[in-house]
Protein backbone atom coordinates (compact mmCIF):
# COMPACT_ATOMS: atom_id res chain seq x y z
CA UNK A 1 0.00 0.00 0.00
CA UNK A 2 2.97 2.59 0.89
CA UNK A 3 4.27 2.22 -2.73
CA UNK A 4 0.42 3.37 -3.94
CA UNK A 5 0.00 5.90 -1.75
CA UNK A 6 3.43 7.65 -2.48
CA UNK A 7 2.42 7.37 -6.10
CA UNK A 8 -0.88 8.97 -5.19
CA UNK A 9 0.70 11.97 -3.22
CA UNK A 10 3.13 13.00 -6.17
CA UNK A 11 0.28 12.96 -8.65
CA UNK A 12 -1.40 15.24 -6.03
CA UNK A 13 1.59 17.40 -5.40
CA UNK A 14 1.98 18.29 -8.77
CA UNK A 15 -1.99 19.36 -9.16
CA UNK A 16 -1.59 20.86 -5.83
CA UNK A 17 -2.46 24.68 -7.56
CA UNK A 18 -5.64 24.47 -10.10
CA UNK A 19 -4.55 25.53 -13.50
CA UNK A 20 -7.50 24.53 -15.89
CA UNK A 21 -6.90 22.59 -19.24
CA UNK A 22 -5.74 24.87 -21.83
CA UNK A 23 -8.71 26.67 -23.96
CA UNK A 24 -11.12 24.98 -20.89
CA UNK A 25 -10.60 28.08 -18.04
CA UNK A 26 -14.70 28.99 -18.70
CA UNK A 27 -16.93 27.67 -16.44
CA UNK A 28 -19.37 26.69 -19.05
CA UNK A 29 -16.64 24.82 -20.86
CA UNK A 30 -15.12 23.19 -17.88
CA UNK A 31 -18.70 22.00 -16.57
CA UNK A 32 -19.64 20.51 -20.27
CA UNK A 33 -16.31 18.81 -20.88
CA UNK A 34 -16.05 17.48 -17.17
CA UNK A 35 -19.40 15.88 -17.16
CA UNK A 36 -18.66 13.63 -20.62
CA UNK A 37 -15.45 12.67 -20.44
CA UNK A 38 -14.82 9.12 -19.93
CA UNK A 39 -12.76 8.03 -17.43
CA UNK A 40 -10.71 4.39 -17.53
CA UNK A 41 -12.44 1.83 -15.31
CA UNK A 42 -10.22 -0.77 -13.51
CA UNK A 43 -11.88 -1.49 -10.72
CA UNK A 44 -13.06 -5.45 -9.58
CA UNK A 45 -16.41 -6.66 -10.00
CA UNK A 46 -18.67 -4.90 -6.88
CA UNK A 47 -20.28 -6.01 -4.57
CA UNK A 48 -23.90 -5.27 -4.68
CA UNK A 49 -25.47 -4.30 -0.78
CA UNK A 50 -28.85 -3.12 -0.55
CA UNK A 51 -28.96 -0.88 2.69
CA UNK A 52 -32.20 -0.36 4.63
CA UNK A 53 -32.24 3.63 5.33
CA UNK A 54 -35.30 4.10 6.44
CA UNK A 55 -38.14 0.99 8.20
CA UNK A 56 -41.88 0.87 7.04
CA UNK A 57 -44.53 3.08 8.90
CA UNK A 58 -48.13 3.03 8.29
CA UNK A 59 -48.27 0.61 6.15
CA UNK A 60 -45.40 1.53 3.93
CA UNK A 61 -42.83 -0.69 2.63
CA UNK A 62 -39.08 0.26 4.25
CA UNK A 63 -36.65 2.38 1.79
CA UNK A 64 -33.54 0.84 1.25
CA UNK A 65 -30.89 1.89 -1.30
CA UNK A 66 -27.75 0.05 -3.03
CA UNK A 67 -24.43 0.66 -2.73
CA UNK A 68 -21.96 -1.10 -5.18
CA UNK A 69 -18.41 -1.92 -2.77
CA UNK A 70 -15.05 -2.58 -4.09
CA UNK A 71 -13.00 -4.20 -0.58
CA UNK A 72 -9.71 -4.88 -0.12
CA UNK A 73 -8.68 -8.52 1.21
CA UNK A 74 -10.30 -9.49 4.57
CA UNK A 75 -7.45 -9.35 6.22
CA UNK A 76 -6.75 -5.93 5.87
CA UNK A 77 -10.13 -4.51 5.08
CA UNK A 78 -10.87 -2.87 8.34
CA UNK A 79 -7.79 -1.39 8.68
CA UNK A 80 -7.53 0.24 5.15
CA UNK A 81 -9.48 4.08 4.85
CA UNK A 82 -13.02 3.60 3.20
CA UNK A 83 -14.91 6.25 1.02
CA UNK A 84 -18.47 6.47 0.48
CA UNK A 85 -19.11 8.51 -2.18
CA UNK A 86 -22.02 10.12 -3.59
CA UNK A 87 -23.64 11.37 -6.19
CA UNK A 88 -24.83 14.89 -7.10
CA UNK A 89 -28.85 15.43 -8.63
CA UNK A 90 -29.80 12.90 -11.20
CA UNK A 91 -26.26 11.25 -10.89
CA UNK A 92 -25.78 7.55 -10.22
CA UNK A 93 -22.85 5.23 -8.63
CA UNK A 94 -22.36 4.99 -12.33
CA UNK A 95 -21.05 8.90 -12.74
CA UNK A 96 -17.49 9.53 -14.35
CA UNK A 97 -16.81 11.75 -11.15
CA UNK A 98 -17.78 8.71 -9.02
CA UNK A 99 -15.78 6.37 -11.07
CA UNK A 100 -12.72 8.46 -11.19
CA UNK A 101 -13.05 8.67 -7.20
CA UNK A 102 -13.05 5.13 -6.91
CA UNK A 103 -10.40 4.18 -9.09
CA UNK A 104 -8.03 6.12 -7.19
CA UNK A 105 -8.75 4.92 -4.03
CA UNK A 106 -8.96 1.71 -4.88
CA UNK A 107 -5.93 1.97 -6.78
CA UNK A 108 -4.13 3.74 -3.57
CA UNK A 109 -5.61 0.57 -1.32
CA UNK A 110 -8.85 1.44 0.22
CA UNK A 111 -12.07 0.74 -0.20
CA UNK A 112 -14.84 2.41 -1.99
CA UNK A 113 -18.58 1.90 -1.51
CA UNK A 114 -20.34 4.04 -3.95
CA UNK A 115 -23.82 4.64 -3.10
CA UNK A 116 -26.84 5.38 -4.80
CA UNK A 117 -29.72 7.79 -3.35
CA UNK A 118 -32.86 6.42 -3.04
CA UNK A 119 -34.52 5.80 -6.32
CA UNK A 120 -31.08 6.42 -8.55
CA UNK A 121 -29.47 4.06 -10.68
CA UNK A 122 -32.39 2.61 -11.70
CA UNK A 123 -33.39 1.14 -7.82
CA UNK A 124 -36.98 3.45 -7.98
CA UNK A 125 -38.50 0.50 -6.81
CA UNK A 126 -36.81 0.20 -3.33
CA UNK A 127 -38.52 3.05 -2.07
CA UNK A 128 -41.83 3.97 -1.69
CA UNK A 129 -40.46 7.90 -1.41
CA UNK A 130 -38.69 10.27 -3.77
CA UNK A 131 -35.15 11.68 -3.10
CA UNK A 132 -34.54 15.21 -1.84
CA UNK A 133 -31.23 16.78 -0.29
CA UNK A 134 -32.37 16.65 3.00
CA UNK A 135 -32.14 13.33 3.73
CA UNK A 136 -28.67 12.76 4.95
CA UNK A 137 -29.73 10.31 6.96
CA UNK A 138 -29.41 7.85 4.59
CA UNK A 139 -25.83 8.46 3.82
CA UNK A 140 -25.48 7.95 7.91
CA UNK A 141 -27.47 4.56 7.89
CA UNK A 142 -24.96 3.82 5.26
CA UNK A 143 -22.16 5.04 7.31
CA UNK A 144 -23.13 3.34 9.90
CA UNK A 145 -23.99 0.06 8.59
CA UNK A 146 -21.00 -0.60 6.67
CA UNK A 147 -18.78 0.29 10.26
CA UNK A 148 -21.09 -2.94 11.59
CA UNK A 149 -20.54 -5.44 8.99
CA UNK A 150 -17.00 -4.85 8.46
CA UNK A 151 -15.92 -3.46 11.51
CA UNK A 152 -14.46 -0.50 9.25
CA UNK A 153 -11.82 1.94 11.24
CA UNK A 154 -11.70 4.49 8.81
CA UNK A 155 -14.35 6.27 6.94
CA UNK A 156 -14.48 9.44 4.68
CA UNK A 157 -17.56 10.62 3.09
CA UNK A 158 -16.76 12.31 -0.02
CA UNK A 159 -20.00 13.99 -1.88
CA UNK A 160 -20.34 15.94 -5.09
CA UNK A 161 -22.75 18.81 -5.35
CA UNK A 162 -25.89 17.48 -3.86
CA UNK A 163 -24.21 14.74 -2.76
CA UNK A 164 -21.82 17.48 -1.02
CA UNK A 165 -24.72 19.04 0.34
CA UNK A 166 -26.12 15.53 2.19
CA UNK A 167 -22.39 14.32 3.35
CA UNK A 168 -22.07 18.16 4.82
CA UNK A 169 -25.50 18.20 6.55
CA UNK A 170 -24.65 15.02 7.87
CA UNK A 171 -20.92 16.02 9.72
CA UNK A 172 -23.17 19.29 10.32
CA UNK A 173 -26.17 17.71 12.05
CA UNK A 174 -23.71 14.63 14.14
CA UNK A 175 -21.72 17.84 15.42
CA UNK A 176 -19.40 16.59 18.48
CA UNK A 177 -21.47 13.18 18.25
CA UNK A 178 -20.02 11.82 15.36
CA UNK A 179 -18.85 7.82 15.35
CA UNK A 180 -14.71 8.22 15.80
CA UNK A 181 -15.00 5.96 12.58
CA UNK A 182 -15.66 9.22 10.67
CA UNK A 183 -12.31 10.99 9.76
CA UNK A 184 -13.03 13.02 6.84
CA UNK A 185 -16.26 14.66 4.55
CA UNK A 186 -15.12 16.26 1.75
CA UNK A 187 -17.81 18.13 -0.58
CA UNK A 188 -16.58 18.87 -4.43
CA UNK A 189 -18.80 21.86 -5.53
CA UNK A 190 -21.41 21.33 -2.76
CA UNK A 191 -25.04 22.85 -3.18
CA UNK A 192 -24.19 24.16 0.18
CA UNK A 193 -27.15 27.27 -0.44
CA UNK A 194 -30.32 25.39 -2.49
CA UNK A 195 -32.61 28.20 -3.00
CA UNK A 196 -30.19 30.47 -4.48
CA UNK A 197 -28.35 27.74 -6.42
CA UNK A 198 -31.56 26.31 -7.83
CA UNK A 199 -32.96 30.04 -8.75
CA UNK A 200 -29.72 30.36 -10.61
CA UNK A 201 -30.22 27.45 -12.66
CA UNK A 202 -32.78 29.20 -13.62
CA UNK A 203 -31.58 31.60 -15.03
CA UNK A 204 -30.81 32.21 -18.81
CA UNK A 205 -27.15 31.34 -19.52
CA UNK A 206 -27.93 28.23 -17.40
CA UNK A 207 -31.31 26.96 -18.82
CA UNK A 208 -29.61 23.86 -20.47
CA UNK A 209 -28.37 22.77 -17.31
CA UNK A 210 -31.68 23.20 -15.81
CA UNK A 211 -33.70 21.42 -18.92
CA UNK A 212 -31.37 18.30 -17.96
CA UNK A 213 -32.05 18.26 -14.78
CA UNK A 214 -35.70 18.65 -14.93
CA UNK A 215 -36.16 15.95 -17.82
CA UNK A 216 -34.81 13.50 -15.65
CA UNK A 217 -36.72 14.59 -12.91
CA UNK A 218 -39.51 14.32 -14.62
CA UNK A 219 -38.74 11.03 -16.20
CA UNK A 220 -37.72 9.82 -12.97
CA UNK A 221 -41.14 11.11 -10.89
CA UNK A 222 -43.60 8.81 -13.87
CA UNK A 223 -41.52 5.62 -12.98
CA UNK A 224 -42.58 6.38 -9.57
CA UNK A 225 -45.97 7.14 -10.23
CA UNK A 226 -46.41 4.08 -12.60
CA UNK A 227 -44.49 2.35 -10.01
CA UNK A 228 -46.43 3.68 -6.83
CA UNK A 229 -49.74 5.14 -8.51
CA UNK A 230 -51.88 5.20 -5.29
CA UNK A 231 -48.92 7.51 -3.72
CA UNK A 232 -48.72 9.79 -6.68
CA UNK A 233 -51.01 11.98 -8.79
CA UNK A 234 -49.53 12.48 -12.35
CA UNK A 235 -51.19 16.11 -12.80
CA UNK A 236 -48.81 17.62 -10.04
CA UNK A 237 -46.38 17.48 -12.89
CA UNK A 238 -48.04 19.74 -14.92
CA UNK A 239 -47.07 23.18 -16.22
CA UNK A 240 -43.43 22.36 -14.08
CA UNK A 241 -40.97 24.79 -15.89
CA UNK A 242 -38.29 24.79 -13.74
CA UNK A 243 -36.44 23.39 -11.07
CA UNK A 244 -38.04 25.64 -8.38
CA UNK A 245 -41.41 24.27 -9.78
CA UNK A 246 -40.62 21.06 -9.34
CA UNK A 247 -39.76 21.00 -5.72
CA UNK A 248 -42.47 22.84 -5.44
CA UNK A 249 -45.02 20.82 -6.80
CA UNK A 250 -43.36 17.58 -5.87
CA UNK A 251 -40.57 17.52 -3.48
CA UNK A 252 -42.03 19.70 -1.16
CA UNK A 253 -45.57 17.92 -1.44
CA UNK A 254 -44.57 14.42 -1.07
CA UNK A 255 -41.76 15.36 1.50
CA UNK A 256 -43.15 16.72 4.29
CA UNK A 257 -41.89 20.20 3.53
CA UNK A 258 -44.67 23.61 3.35
CA UNK A 259 -42.77 24.87 0.48
CA UNK A 260 -39.94 25.17 -1.96
CA UNK A 261 -38.24 27.49 0.64
CA UNK A 262 -39.09 25.92 3.33
CA UNK A 263 -37.55 22.51 1.65
CA UNK A 264 -34.96 25.10 0.42
CA UNK A 265 -34.10 26.43 4.30
CA UNK A 266 -34.34 23.01 6.35
CA UNK A 267 -32.43 20.81 3.57
CA UNK A 268 -29.74 23.05 3.30
CA UNK A 269 -26.29 22.25 5.17
CA UNK A 270 -25.69 26.10 5.37
CA UNK A 271 -27.75 25.80 8.45
CA UNK A 272 -25.38 23.37 10.53
CA UNK A 273 -21.62 24.42 9.08
CA UNK A 274 -20.66 26.05 12.40
CA UNK A 275 -21.53 22.66 14.10
CA UNK A 276 -19.60 20.41 11.79
CA UNK A 277 -16.42 18.63 14.14
CA UNK A 278 -14.81 16.18 11.77
CA UNK A 279 -12.05 17.40 9.70
CA UNK A 280 -13.72 18.77 6.40
CA UNK A 281 -12.46 19.90 2.73
CA UNK A 282 -14.93 21.82 0.57
CA UNK A 283 -13.79 22.45 -3.16
CA UNK A 284 -15.86 25.13 -5.25
CA UNK A 285 -15.19 27.39 -7.85
CA UNK A 286 -15.79 30.90 -8.54
CA UNK A 287 -17.24 30.52 -12.00
CA UNK A 288 -19.32 27.65 -11.02
CA UNK A 289 -22.41 28.28 -13.18
CA UNK A 290 -25.04 27.71 -10.90
CA UNK A 291 -23.75 26.71 -7.01
CA UNK A 292 -24.03 29.90 -5.40
CA UNK A 293 -22.40 30.33 -2.09
CA UNK A 294 -23.90 33.37 0.12
CA UNK A 295 -21.70 35.43 2.42
CA UNK A 296 -23.08 34.25 5.18
CA UNK A 297 -21.93 30.36 4.62
CA UNK A 298 -18.84 31.70 3.84
CA UNK A 299 -18.22 33.28 7.52
CA UNK A 300 -19.37 30.02 8.19
CA UNK A 301 -16.66 28.25 6.83
CA UNK A 302 -14.03 30.56 7.72
CA UNK A 303 -15.36 30.83 11.35
CA UNK A 304 -15.03 26.97 11.58
CA UNK A 305 -11.08 25.42 12.16
CA UNK A 306 -12.31 21.84 11.11
CA UNK A 307 -13.14 23.00 7.30
CA UNK A 308 -10.67 23.39 4.75
CA UNK A 309 -11.56 25.84 1.69
CA UNK A 310 -10.51 25.91 -1.00
CA UNK A 311 -11.75 28.17 -3.83
CA UNK A 312 -10.03 28.44 -7.40
CA UNK A 313 -11.17 31.03 -9.70
CA UNK A 314 -12.18 28.44 -12.25
CA UNK A 315 -12.70 25.01 -12.67
CA UNK A 316 -16.99 25.40 -13.52
CA UNK A 317 -19.23 22.29 -11.56
CA UNK A 318 -17.43 19.24 -10.32
CA UNK A 319 -15.18 19.15 -13.38
CA UNK A 320 -11.60 21.38 -12.23
CA UNK A 321 -9.83 19.66 -15.57
CA UNK A 322 -6.41 20.52 -15.35
CA UNK A 323 -4.12 19.96 -17.80
CA UNK A 324 -2.20 15.75 -18.07
CA UNK A 325 1.34 15.11 -17.82
CA UNK A 326 2.08 11.71 -19.32
CA UNK A 327 5.54 11.67 -17.93
CA UNK A 328 4.12 11.05 -14.80
CA UNK A 329 0.87 9.67 -15.11
CA UNK A 330 -1.10 12.57 -13.73
CA UNK A 331 -4.87 12.58 -15.67
CA UNK A 332 -5.48 16.11 -14.54
CA UNK A 333 -8.58 15.61 -12.12
CA UNK A 334 -7.50 18.11 -10.02
CA UNK A 335 -9.99 17.60 -7.75
CA UNK A 336 -9.97 13.91 -7.22
CA UNK A 337 -6.29 13.92 -6.73
CA UNK A 338 -6.66 16.93 -3.83
CA UNK A 339 -9.40 14.95 -1.75
CA UNK A 340 -7.87 11.70 -2.06
CA UNK A 341 -4.34 13.58 -0.26
CA UNK A 342 -6.97 15.29 2.16
CA UNK A 343 -8.27 11.74 3.09
CA UNK A 344 -5.30 9.90 3.16
CA UNK A 345 -3.43 12.31 4.84
CA UNK A 346 -7.14 12.40 7.76
CA UNK A 347 -6.82 8.75 7.63
CA UNK A 348 -3.20 7.83 8.90
CA UNK A 349 -3.90 10.93 11.68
Amino acid sequence: MSTALETIANHVAHAAEFVPRRFFSNGHLQTILGNFLPRTNSLPPAETVLVEVSPALAGQMASRVRCDCHWQPAEVRASRPTAIIVHGLEGSSNSQYVVGNANKLWNAGGNVIRMNMRNCGGTEALSPTLYHSGLSNDVGAVMRHFIAEHRLESIALIGYSMGGNLVLKLAGDLGSSAPRELRSVIGISPAIDLGPSADALHAPQNRLYEMKFLRALLARYRRKVALFPRAYDPARADGVGSIRDFDEQITAFYSGFTGADDYYFRAASARVLDRISVPTLIVNAADDPFVRLLPQSREKIAANPMITFIESRSGGHCAFLARPDKTNGYDGYWAEHTLLRFLLNEAEG
